[in-house]
């Protein structure tokens, strides 16, 4: 993601991401979805079938829980979701931007396209690396490490590698998803999948892979005819 993003209300505090349940106690996290809540890691494992099931169980609420918190709770948007962290990060983990051709030129050093992007807000080496994407959506760019940082009140802009803890990354996924929320449904009713990415990515990479985890997704959470 390399798109700068509008201005966001504050989340309530109330809202912030819970601590994980002790063993044994329900998840409070899956509340927000209701009946579907039990498959939603079933959903999540059909559409990311390259992912491990422990990933999924270990980043799976987080990703919920950023959800419940920007009032994302509706299908079309836990599937945007789910589709996203499919394209950006198949093995449901945060990751961290690698090093390609679209960011580091012939010879140059890490992250040296990013450098003095202005549109990224970088100002010069060595922003390109510490400001490089990260987490479920892939941050990228010094103001909106800056912006997050104080829409959810964490040093993002200091500590830009808290971008890649789960909890934060659940919440930087829901918020940026939640800054674009009515164009990305629109996008969904109308079932323009690669209007909905370029929502998010700017673009179309990975279209395909969000695509087919959007379709499965669909499928999952379809009950058979009949029923």
């Amino acid at each position: 993601m390399s798109q700068l993003l509008p201005s966001l209300p504050h989340p309530r505090p109330a809202s912030r991401t819970p601590a994980p349940p002790a063993a044994g106690e329900e998840e409070p996290r899956h509340a927000a979805w209701g009946a579907e809540a039990a498959i939603l890691p079933e959903v999540a494992a059909r559409m990311l079938p390259g992912a491990r099931r422990e990933a999924i169980a270990e980043n799976l609420p987080h990703v919920l829980a950023g959800l419940a918190e920007f009032g994302l709770t509706d299908r079309p948007m836990l599937l945007m979701a789910l589709a996203t962290v499919a394209a950006e990060t198949a093995s449901f983990r945060p990751v961290e931007e690698g090093i390609s051709r679209w960011n580091t030129s012939p010879g140059g050093h890490p992250f040296d396209l990013y450098d003095n992007r202005p549109d990224l807000g970088n100002r010069g080496r060595p922003d390109g690396e510490r400001y490089k994407g990260r987490g479920y959506v892939q941050l990228t760019g010094r103001d909106n490490y800056a912006r997050f940082g104080k829409l959810l009140g964490l040093p993002l802009e200091e500590r830009p590698e808290l971008a890649n803890d789960p909890a934060v990354a659940g919440r930087i996924l829901a918020a940026f998803l939640k800054s674009r929320e009515t164009r990305i449904k629109q996008a969904l009713l109308e079932d323009d999948l690669r209007a909905a990415r370029r929502l998010v990515n700017g673009g179309a990479h990975r279209l395909e892979a969000f695509t087919r985890a959007y379709r499965a997704g669909e499928r999952a959470l379809t009950p058979p005819a009949g029923r």
